[in-house]
């Protein structure tokens, strides 16, 4: 009898313990700190100023964002790895995963879209977790 509630109180020890880090990993995802990266190819690269003066900052203007860089392709050497085709990037910093997911239903976002989505041909994103 002794050893079977040894082995019972070891098996909800072990599963208290399991579910531990799948707690834990939650919380740090919560938390985790990324970096969205806009990349977008405009159908008439003569609005390349009007995109990125006018058009992108709003998006810098969302509460989430801890942090926001809009900018063109440098003027780097030309390389097969580099990608200079894109005309406008922007790169927004957020401080969680909560916060880019609420960005991505702010109204100003939304608006920046249903204004703007005309404007590019094409889009990118990449997400990066700091």
């Amino acid at each position: 009898m002794n050893s079977r509630r040894n082995f019972i109180k070891t098996l909800g020890v072990v599963s208290a313990a399991a579910t531990l880090p799948i707690n834990t990993i939650a919380n740090e995802m919560a938390n985790q700190q990324m970096i969205h990266q806009v990349y977008f190819w405009l159908h008439d690269k003569a609005n390349t100023k009007e995109f990125l003066t006018e058009a992108v900052p709003m998006l810098g203007k969302c509460p989430t964002v801890a942090k926001f860089i809009a900018g063109t392709p440098a003027d780097t050497e030309k390389r097969d790895v580099v990608d200079h085709s894109w005309q406008v990037s922007c790169t927004i910093f957020f401080d969680s995963l909560e916060d880019q997911l609420a960005y991505q239903k702010e109204p100003l976002h939304l608006e920046f879209i249903d204004k703007y989505s005309s404007m590019w041909s094409t889009v990118k994103v990449y997400d990066i977790a700091i």
